[in-house]
Order: structure tokens, then C-alpha cells, then sequence
């Protein structure tokens, strides 16, 4: 491998917003955050969504409105005629 072409590959730890949920793998990247696992400072990544909340992997539908776009959605067309 050339020298000084490759993006910094290092450990870092994602955390998913709507679980809580960590875990550890390497990645290239960056963030300002940084945790402690195992006295290691690690980068801390927030994902809004992962495995752990994803609908397909837990077989439960819920909804990610972090804009309020449904609510807005649902005042201006759910009042249609019944």
C-alpha cells in the first residue's frame, strides 16, 4: 500500500439514539465526542437508526420523526372527507 492515499482506519464506538444500544467496530470516521471503553478513548458516533432499532431487524414498526414532519403531515392531509 502506498503511503499517505489511505484515510485513518481506527476503532471507533456507535451508539444508536433510539436504543441506547453500543458497540465498538473501526471505521474512518471523525467525531468530536469521544468515550472510554476499556481505557481506551474511542471517537463516539450517534446513529438516528441501526440493527438494533431498524423495524426490519426487531419486526416492530415504529416511527423516526425527528423533524416533525408526520405530525405536520398528518394535520394538513388527515382531515380528509370520511
Amino acid at each position: 500500500m502506498k503511503d499517505g492515499i489511505h484515510p485513518d482506519y481506527h476503532k471507533v464506538v456507535f451508539v444508536d439514539a433510539a436504543t441506547g444500544n453500543e458497540f465498538i467496530t473501526q471505521s474512518t470516521m471523525k467525531s468530536n465526542e469521544t468515550k472510554e471503553v476499556d481505557g481506551e478513548e474511542l471517537p463516539l458516533i450517534r446513529l438516528e437508526i441501526s440493527s438494533f432499532s431498524h423495524p426490519f431487524w426487531t419486526g416492530k414498526m415504529r416511527e423516526l420523526d425527528s423533524d416533525g414532519k408526520i405530525d405536520r403531515f398528518r394535520r394538513r392531509y388527515g382531515k380528509g372527507k370520511k
